[in-house]
């Protein structure tokens, strides 16, 4: 077959029918695989973009659990996959579970190859098209890769990054913890001349004040116990590249004194030595704390904080920039997806209103930590707000009576569920109702059922 062909992996192990979809499908790139082993060993080997798969397969032809077993372990070894699956003649259960478990469509026994073939040539299509937005997205990332928001503050921050970046300018980055200092500093890096030399970072708010000198300048054998062999400090692992210097707000006194002389005269002397040595790189400052005020109280020095300053950019906290939650969410959503290997696609719309309505102190790094834990809880397709545990923003608390019920309900079974070990005759017991009544909330809010549970 032509490596052009589109490639189509056929799971089914009835020989007859395997051969018959062989000749249906001759205009692709057909192969064939008869169990759940087979059919995972092809997919790694072929990567096929559609796989059309029968439930009932060995050693559990009569049922169904080894074809959902299949489609699980597929889409969490290729997210993107489309999978068509073929049920018995009726079985509109197992068909809509199915799609439930991420397959793409389904098709009825017997077979109406027609119609087969289209859902095979859509599914092509589309899994085409996906791939080619998620070139274009990778396409068009420039030096903001990673930077996402259309905020007016965001805006404003990266047109200023986009003026800095390609100068030589030291950069002042203020914000809160958690806005992304680190990524709008890799962002001047990349927009630089320098953006071929190294990026090398360093928090001095994270290393004890007498290490964090022979971090920076580095140090000669023997200059103090343990000083074994001679080590080049982080500004000269950064020549002609750039330093961060992240939270120098919390940097020790006498350490500002050492690295305003090296903004001055651009040399350094590593401890124990008396060679100066020149070093061109670039410095890029990052802190939460309010630098004119550290001034006031003696903290930190006026003449550094100029130097370092020729350039401040501040950071919007996420809770100021409006608009912009619901994309960064989507964004971690497809990348935690990716990463954990799981098929999870979206928000429910109440869990878009809930992540809207949080304050986010944390800023994007808490809503990163939220949004990656919740795609490894998820057990559908979607997350909802019991996957986010987010408290509802003080102000915006639910005011629909039926709504809070509904909620309290909820809770309530699951609760009950969870202390009963899923004994719904006990689960009742706790919460004062019949069976029959368990049973209507528990299917009026979407709740599983135990299979063992008495």
């Amino acid at each position: 077959m032509s490596a052009r062909q589109p490639r189509l992996l056929i799971v089914e192990d009835d020989a007859g029918l395997q051969r018959q979809l062989r000749w249906s499908f001759e205009d692709y790139d057909v192969v064939v695989a008869g169990d759940r082993e087979s059919a995972l060993a092809m997919l790694r080997r072929h990567e096929p973009a559609v796989v059309l798969q029968d439930l009932g397969l060995p050693p559990d032809e009569a049922g169904t659990a080894e074809g959902f077993a299949t489609i699980t372990e597929i889409l969490q070894q290729a997210p993107y996959t489309k999978i068509i699956v073929v049920t018995g003649n009726g079985d509109r259960d197992n068909a809509v579970k199915s799609i439930g478990c991420g397959a793409y469509d389904f098709c009825s026994k017997p077979l109406d190859l027609e119609v087969l073939r289209l859902i095979v040539s859509r599914a092509f299509r589309l899994h085409e098209l996906e791939a080619e937005n998620r070139r274009l997205r990778n396409a068009s990332a420039t030096a903001l890769e990673g930077i996402i928001g259309g905020s007016e503050a965001m805006r404003d921050a990266c047109r200023l990054v986009e003026k800095v970046g390609p100068t030589n300018a030291t950069v002042l980055l203020l914000g809160e913890t958690g806005t992304g200092k680190e990524l709008f500093a890799r962002a001047i890096h990349r927009l630089s001349a320098r953006r071929e030399g190294p990026f090398v970072a360093i928090n001095c708010a994270a290393i004890p004040e007498n290490l964090l000198e022979a971090e920076l300048f580095g140090y000669e054998k023997g200059a103090y116990t343990g000083a074994h062999k001679q080590t080049k400090g982080k500004i000269e692992l950064a020549a002609n590249g750039s330093l961060l210097l992240d939270e120098i707000g919390d940097m020790p006194a006498a350490l500002q004194a050492k690295l305003l002389r090296f903004l001055q005269e651009r040399v350094v002397e590593r401890i124990g030595g008396r060679e100066t040595i020149p070093v061109d790189v670039r410095i890029i400052c990052s802190t939460h704390q309010n630098l004119p005020e550290l001034i006031r109280d003696g903290r930190f020095r006026e003449d550094l904080f100029y130097r370092v300053s020729e350039v401040s950019i501040r950071l919007p906290p996420l809770r100021d920039r409006a608009g912009d939650v619901a994309p960064l969410a989507r964004h971690f959503l497809e990348q935690a997806a990716g990463r954990h290997g799981r098929v999870v696609r979206g928000f429910t719309a109440k869990a878009l209103k809930a992540i809207e309505a949080h304050p986010w102190r944390g800023n994007v790094r808490e809503l990163e930590n939220a949004v990656n834990s919740a795609v490894i809880m998820a057990e559908g397709k979607q997350i909802g707000t019991d996957e986010l545990h987010l408290n509802a923003a003080a102000g915006d608390e639910v005011l629909d009576l039926r709504e809070v019920r509904n909620e309290a309900e909820k809770r309530a079974i699951r609760r009950a569920m969870t202390r009963e070990g899923g004994n719904l005759s006990k689960v009742a017991d706790v919460l004062g109702i019949s069976r029959p009544t368990l049973y209507d909330l528990m299917d009026k809010h979407g709740l599983k059922k135990p299979t063992d549970s008495d």
